[in-house]
């Protein structure tokens, strides 16, 4: 399908819904729907609407630049205008090709992000904490909201797992690349000798889910309570507040012992249960669509290593798209970290812009 014929299909679709929105008896489920479509549309049809009009005013400019009997002032300005519309013209058309590109279904979606320890030990779970850390600092960075729901912690401040919900404007659209193993290279902290080591942390990002969703029978769940366990054994409170929850069919199993309270305990378990569910239902879905695709910027896969910090060179590499940045510093407080980010939406989009071209 060329771009004009993308044009005359977003037109009649807008004209559609505005149609339907307008029309009587609409019930509020539909309505909200029809209503999150169309000003999805909205901003493209204008696109459509400038596209055409600058198409309209270069072959405008092309005639009266053309024009031998033209005034010579009039034909000078029309010259000049001409250069400028046929530079405009493909920077919008590029613009809009990119707006029309497939949007990832869960892009607008929160997300519950998980980091834990991999390989390496102690500096392992230091570097765990250190990548919370970051991921917590550009979400401020961002105007984003964020809540820890569950952490599991050493006895010198590292990090065995944790797992956070990020709320906010495109939260999962530009964290979705971070799923994978980081790699750091550092001397640690609880080395005397000054050796560099190398250990890593794995990070998944999954779009939170509404309970509209996943659906979760309740005869489904195992639910366990106990005491609460802090770092080294030692009981944060007596009563039997931490919860585990198991769902029977897929086996999968979520704790959280973070609040006094058994009630929001098991209210936090759940908001990862149904993350999990409706990672593997995504990821289904994803298998089926990655015979015909393979993302530039790699699966996504958690086994996958993405990226190495550097401490004693001060510099971050991305392997998926071979960028490096030598401000490690500002990356582990969250301020270059988009940088990063959005060096690997636009390599995906390119990739995808290709594949439609």
């Amino acid at each position: 399908m060329n771009l004009d014929d993308q044009f005359d299909r977003v037109r009649a679709r807008h004209d559609e819904l505005t149609a339907m929105l307008g029309a009587p008896g609409v019930d509020a489920q539909t309505y909200g729907k029809l209503s999150k479509e169309l000003s999805d549309l909205t901003p493209i049809v204008a696109a459509v609407d400038a596209i055409r009009k600058s198409r309209a005013e270069l072959a405008e400019a092309q005639a009266l630049k053309d024009d031998q009997t033209a005034d010579t002032d009039m034909r000078a300005l029309a010259e000049e205008e001409y250069y400028d519309l046929k530079d405009r013209v493909p920077a919008l058309e590029r613009e809009l090709q990119l707006m029309l590109l497939p949007k990832d279904e869960y892009d607008d979606k929160n997300a519950l992000l998980e980091v834990r320890a991999g390989t390496g030990g102690e500096e392992a779970a230091l570097f765990a904490a250190s990548l919370l850390r970051m991921y917590e600092r550009y979400a401020a960075v961002r105007g984003w909201r964020w809540e820890l729901l569950e952490m599991s912690e050493t006895g010198i401040g590292g990090c065995k797992e944790a797992v956070a919900t990020i709320s906010g404007r495109g939260v999962f659209s530009r964290l979705k690349f971070e799923s994978g193993v980081h790699r750091v290279q550092r001397v640690p902290e609880t080395e005397a000798g000054g050796r560099i080591h190398t250990s890593a942390a794995t990070v998944a990002v999954l779009p939170e889910a509404e309970e509209v969703d996943v659906q979760v029978d309740e005869k489904d769940l195992r639910i366990d309570v106990f005491r609460s366990q802090g770092a080294g054994g030692q009981h944060v409170n007596t009563t039997d507040s931490a919860v585990r929850i198991t769902h029977l069919p897929s086996g999968i199993v979520v704790g959280c012992q973070d609040e006094k309270s058994q009630h929001k305990n098991k209210a936090k378990a759940m908001k990862i249960l149904r993350a999990r569910l409706y990672e593997a239902q995504r990821e289904a879905q994803d298998s089926e669509r990655a015979a015909s695709r393979k993302s530039q910027v790699g699966s996504g896969d958690r086994s996958e290593r993405i990226r190495t910090y550097n401490f004693p060179q001060g510099r971050v590499t991305d392997h998926r798209i071979n960028l490096t940045l030598y401000k490690i510093d500002k990356v582990m407080v969250g301020e270059a970290l988009d940088e990063i980010v959005e060096a690997l939406i636009s390599t995906d989009q390119a990739a995808k812009l290709a594949e439609m071209g």
